[in-house]
């Protein structure tokens, strides 16, 4: 059964920068399309970054576009979320996810598309 550890999550002040690491235990990563998603308490799991298997394009949601970076070392079956410029607002946690059945852009930043998930790493900004 193919599982997903996340690390690298903490307690950072607002500005300062964090790198996630998504580990997939399957050599089936090359053909998974990821996703981070977050979750603060009481409220539902939400879209951050994805990356496709295959040419590697990136998706972002607006609240994080041009401070945050997905990428994958392959070799490596990780998945990483290099997150700068931390916000307050970013204060959550972290979930990988990985599936690999074909999405189309907007598929990618919905929970439900994603059939494999990770334990999650807390991200907590202080102001």
């Amino acid at each position: 059964q193919v599982q997903l550890v996340e690390s690298g999550g903490g307690v950072v002040q607002a500005g300062d920068s964090l790198k996630l690491s998504c580990v997939e235990s399957e050599r089936t990563f090359t053909n998974h399309n990821m996703g981070w998603f977050r979750q603060s308490p009481g409220t539902e799991r939400k879209f951050v970054a994805a990356l496709s298997y295959g040419a590697g394009t990136t998706y972002y949601a607006d609240s994080v576009k041009g401070r945050f970076t997905v990428s994958r070392n392959n070799a490596k079956n990780t998945v990483y979320l290099q997150m700068n410029r931390l916000k307050p607002e970013d204060t959550a946690t972290y979930f990988c996810a990985a599936t690999p059945d074909p999405l189309t852009s907007d598929q990618r930043r919905e929970v439900e598309r994603y059939d494999i998930w990770g334990q999650g790493t807390q991200v907590t900004v202080s102001p």
